[in-house]
C-alpha cells in the first residue's frame, strides 16, 4: 500500500472516531455521571496507551525521565485529560450534542487569541474576519437551540460557558504540550500525560468520594453507560489521536490530511440524530457552516498557517489546526 493511501485510510478512521463520541458522551452519561464517564475514559486510554508504549518499546525512555519531566507531565495531565474533559463532559451534560460538538470545536479561535496574548505573535488583521465568522456560528447554533427550547435556561448558559471554556482548556494543551512536543515519542507523550490524569481522577473519586454512577439507574442501562465509557476512551482519547499522527508522517500531503478533519462535525450530526435521538436544527446546521467556514479562512487565505509543527528556530512556528 502506497505511503499516501495508507496516511488517507488512517486519517480517515482519526476522523471517523472523532464523529461519533459526541453520541458516545451523551449515551454514556445515561448511566454515569460527568465525571465517572470521564474517568472510565481516562483509565481505558491509559491501558491503551501503555500497550502503545510497549509496541514502541518506550518504557526504558520512561524510566530515566529526571524530576523535571515528571513535573512536565504532570502539569499535562492536569490540564488534559483531567481539566478538560471534566469541562467538556459537564458540558455536554448540559447541553444538547448538536450544540456542545460545534461549539468545542471552536478551539482555533482560542488558540489565535492565546498566541497573540501570550507568545507575542503578531496575528494578521484579516484572521479576525474568520474568527468573527466562526464566533458568528456559535451564536447561530445557541440561538437556534434555545428558542426551540432545547434544555433549561440557566442550565443552557452555563452549559455554553463550559463548552467555550473547553476550546480555551484544549488550545491551552496545545500550546504547552507543542513546547516539548519534539523532545518525546508521541506514545510516551500519551501515556504519561493520561497516567497523571488517572491519578488525579484517582484522588477525586477516593478523596471527595466523587460518584461515578448514577443513583436509581437499572443494570442493563448501567452496563450499556460503562461500555460507551470504555468507547469514549479509545475512539475519543486514543485511537483517533495515534491514527492522525502516524497519517501525518506518512503523508506526503498533510494539508489533504487536516482538510479531513472538518468533515467531522457534520459527520457527527447524523449520529446524534440516529442514535441520541435529537432533532437537528437547520440553526445547527447553518452556525457549524459558518464555524467551519471560519476556520478554513483562517487556515487557507491568511498568512499565518496554522500548523501546529514547531521549528528549531523559536521565531518560526507554524501550528495545526487539526484536533
Amino acid at each position: 500500500m502506497q505511503a499516501n493511501t495508507k496516511a488517507l485510510l488512517q486519517a480517515s478512521v482519526a476522523v471517523l472516531s472523532w464523529a461519533t463520541v459526541a453520541t458516545a458522551f451523551k449515551m454514556a452519561q445515561r448511566g454515569l455521571t460527568f465525571f465517572g464517564l470521564t474517568f472510565v475514559a481516562t483509565i481505558t486510554a491509559v491501558a491503551l496507551f501503555a500497550i502503545y508504549v510497549t509496541i514502541e518499546r518506550n518504557w526504558r525512555t520512561i524510566s530515566k525521565f529526571r524530576a523535571h519531566q515528571w513535573g512536565y507531565f504532570a502539569i499535562l495531565g492536569l490540564i488534559n485529560p483531567t481539566g478538560y474533559y471534566l469541562v467538556l463532559m459537564k458540558a455536554y451534560k448540559l447541553l444538547p450534542a448538536q450544540v456542545a460538538q460545534p461549539v468545542n470545536y471552536i478551539w482555533p479561535v482560542a488558540l489565535v487569541f492565546m498566541l497573540a496574548m501570550f507568545m507575542k505573535i503578531r496575528i494578521e488583521k484579516r484572521k479576525y474576519i474568520g474568527m468573527l465568522v466562526s464566533l458568528t456560528g456559535v451564536i447561530v447554533i445557541s440561538l437556534g437551540a434555545s428558542n426551540a427550547g432545547m434544555g433549561d435556561y440557566e442550565q443552557f448558559g452555563m452549559g455554553l460557558f463550559l463548552a467555550i471554556f473547553s476550546s480555551v482548556l484544549w488550545a491551552v494543551y496545545w500550546m504547552v504540550n507543542n513546547q516539548s512536543s519534539s523532545q518525546y515519542n508521541s506514545s510516551v507523550q500519551f501515556f504519561m500525560g493520561f497516567m497523571f490524569g488517572a491519578i488525579y481522577q484517582f484522588m477525586i473519586t477516593f478523596v471527595l468520594e466523587v460518584p461515578i454512577f448514577k443513583e436509581g439507574i437499572d443494570q442493563q442501562i448501567l452496563t450499556q453507560s460503562i461500555l460507551w465509557g470504555v468507547y469514549a476512551g479509545l475512539f475519543e482519547m486514543g485511537i483517533p489521536f495515534i491514527c492522525f499522527g502516524l497519517a501525518l508522517k506518512n503523508t506526503s500531503n498533510p494539508a489533504l490530511v487536516n482538510q479531513l478533519c472538518y468533515l467531522g462535525p457534520f459527520l457527527s450530526l447524523f449520529f446524534i440524530a440516529n442514535i441520541v435521538g435529537e432533532r437537528i436544527l437547520p440553526a445547527t446546521y447553518i452556525g457549524l457552516a459558518l464555524i467551519v467556514a471560519g476556520i478554513i479562512y483562517n487556515q487557507y487565505f491568511t498568512h499565518l498557517k496554522l500548523h501546529w509543527h514547531f521549528r528549531h528556530n523559536p521565531r518560526r512556528r507554524k501550528f495545526s489546526t487539526a484536533k
